[in-house]
C-alpha cells in the first residue's frame, strides 16, 4: 500500500482548478470590482461567495490527497507467453471526509495493451474501491507496470488534481512451457554421493556398506568389524543420495538464428528449453542454463531454503530476458562444461560449422547422456519464401557425425513440437529409429 507525497503549496491547487472553478474565480473577482465601482455592497457579498467556493474546493482536494492510499497486486507474477494476467488495483480513502468523483490511470507499456482508466464514484471515509484489467503480451520479458495516476476532484467539479504513486511492479512474461512426456535416456543418471540411498537405508549397523578409510574421514564412522575382517581401516559410507545433474545449454548466437519476432527459431529454442528445464526440475534435476556465451544460472538445491518451484522459477526469470549474443562459437560454454559437466546434458542449438559440431563431439565424453535439439534453421528463414523440402546435404552430415559421437540427436523445423521431438529422446524409440532395415542398412 502506498500514500501519496506531501504538499506543494497552495499553487499547485490553483493551478488544478477546472474551467467550472476557473469560471467562477474570475465571475467573483469581476463581481468584487463592480460593487467596488458601483458601490454596491449586496454585489460585494455574491463575488466574495463566488469566488470563495473554487478556493474551497481547492483547498478541500489538497487536503483529501494526503489521505488517499493505493495498491496493486499481480496474479500471477509470471505469465506465460501469450497468456493474460490479472492486475488488480486498490484505493482507500483512510480521511475521515468522502473524496468525491475519482479518476484512475495506471502506467503500462504499450506491448501489454492500452492504459486501462476507470472512474470511481464518492468513496466514504475509510473504505476503499476496487478495479481490475488484464494485460497480455506475445513478446517475452520484463515489463513494469506503474505509478498509479489517480485524479482527485470536488464534489462540485471545480478542482482536479492528477497525482502520481510511488509504488510499481514488474510483470515478467516467461517463455510458455510446454509439458513433456518421461523417456528413458541411455545413462542419464549421475551425479554424486557415496552409495545410492536405497540401498544403504535398508542396511543395518552389521550390514552397513563400508570402504577403505581416506584422509580427513572422521574416525567416527570407523567400522570395526570391517576393519578386522580386510585388515586395513574401512568406514562406514556416507548415507548420501546420489543426486541427478543436467544441464540445458542454450544457443543464443545471433548468427545461429533466423526470423524475427515470436515465430523465429531463437524463440522457438528458448521455449524449448524453459521446457526441458522446466520437465528436469521436476523430476528431481538439478538443473542449470547455459548459454553459449558462458553464461549460467546454477541449480538451486532443493532444501529447507528453498524447493522446486523457486528452481523453476529462476530457470525461467533468466529466460524471460535473454537476448541474442554476438558471439560466433560455442568456446566458453565448452570451456564451463569441460570442468564440470558431468550428468545429463541437453544442447538446444541453432546453425552450426564443422569445428562446432566437433566441439560438441568432444563434450559427450565427460556427459553421462547427451541430447541435442539442432535446429534446421532456413525452415525459419523467411515466411515469404517457401521452406526447403527438408535438410540439406551439410546439416544431416552433421547430424550424423553428433550421433556417431554418441549424442541423440532431435532435427527440429519451424512448428515442429517439443513433445514430439521429446519423445523421439527415448531409448526405445531411438533404437526403433536406428534399427536394420529390410536391406539392412541403418534408419537415419
Amino acid at each position: 500500500m502506498a500514500s501519496e507525497g506531501a504538499p506543494t503549496g497552495f499553487r499547485t491547487g490553483l493551478r488544478g482548478l477546472t474551467t467550472r472553478g476557473r469560471s467562477f474565480l474570475a465571475a467573483g473577482i469581476t463581481a468584487v470590482l463592480c460593487s467596488y465601482l458601483l458601490g454596491q455592497g449586496a454585489l460585494l457579498q455574491v463575488g466574495v461567495l463566488l469566488a470563495a467556493l473554487p478556493l474551497l474546493a481547492a483547498a478541500l482536494v489538497l487536503r483529501t490527497r494526503y489521505q488517499v492510499a493505493g495498491g496493486r497486486r499481480l496474479a500471477p507474477h509470471r505469465a506465460p507467453a501469450g497468456q493474460e494476467a490479472r492486475v488488480h488495483l486498490r484505493v482507500d480513502n483512510i480521511s475521515r471526509v468522502p473524496t468525491g468523483l475519482l479518476m484512475l490511470e495506471d502506467k503500462v507499456p504499450y506491448v501489454l495493451g492500452p492504459r486501462p482508466r476507470f472512474v470511481l464514484d464518492r468513496v466514504e471515509p475509510r473504505g476503499y474501491r476496487e478495479v481490475s484489467y488484464r494485460v497480455r503480451s506475445d513478446l517475452r520479458g520484463r515489463y513494469p507496470l506503474g505509478p498509479l495516476q489517480l485524479r482527485l476532484t470536488d464534489p462540485f467539479g471545480m478542482c482536479e488534481l492528477t497525482r502520481s504513486f510511488s509504488a510499481a511492479d514488474t510483470l515478467t512474461v516467461v517463455p510458455l512451457v510446454q509439458p513433456l512426456p518421461p523417456v528413458k535416456l541411455a545413462g542419464a543418471w549421475a551425479g554424486y554421493g557415496d552409495s545410492h540411498s536405497r540401498a544403504v537405508a535398508l542396511a543395518g549397523d552389521d550390514d552397513a556398506v563400508p570402504r577403505e578409510y581416506r584422509h580427513g574421514d572422521d574416525l567416527r564412522r570407523v567400522h570395526w568389524k570391517s576393519t578386522a575382517k580386510y585388515g586395513e581401516l574401512m568406514v562406514r559410507r556416507e548415507e548420501q543420495p546420489l543426486k541427478s545433474r543436467a544441464t540445458v545449454l542454450l544457443d543464443t548466437r545471433e548468427i545461429g538464428h533466423r526470423g524475427a519476432g515470436p515465430a523465429s527459431s531463437f524463440e522457438w529454442a528458448v521455449g524449448c528449453a524453459a521446457s526441458v528445464g522446466h520437465h528436469l526440475l521436476e523430476r528431481g534435476y538439478q538443473t542449470r542454463l547455459l548459454t553459449d556465451n558462458g553464461t549460467q544460472v546454477p541449480p538451486v538445491v532443493t532444501g529447507a531454503n528453498s524447493s522446486v518451484s523457486e528452481s523453476i522459477g529462476l530457470l525461467l526469470d533468466e529466460l524471460a530476458v535473454v537476448q541474442h549474443s554476438s558471439g560466433g562459437g560455442l568456446n566458453r560454454a565448452e570451456e564451463v562444461l569441460r570442468h564440470g559437466g558431468e550428468g545429463l546434458l541437453v544442447a538446444v542449438v541453432g546453425t552450426l560449422d564443422d569445428e562446432q559440431v566437433a566441439g560438441l563431439g568432444r563434450l559427450r565424453r565427460s556427459a553421462g547422456a547427451a541430447v541435442a535439439f539442432v535446429l534446421d534453421t532456413a525452415s525459419w528463414s523467411s515466411l515469404r519464401q517457401p521452406a526447403p523440402a527438408g535438410p540439406d546435404e551439410g546439416l544431416q552430415r552433421q547430424l550424423r557425425l553428433l550421433r556417431e559421437a554418441g549424442w541423440t540427436v532431435l532435427a527440429a523445423r519451424a512448428g515442429d513440437s517439443v513433445p514430439d521431438l521429446w519423445r523421439m529422446a527415448d531409448v526405445h524409440a531411438q533404437a526403433a529409429a536406428t534399427a536394420p532395415d529390410s536391406k539392412g542398412t541403418a534408419g537415419r
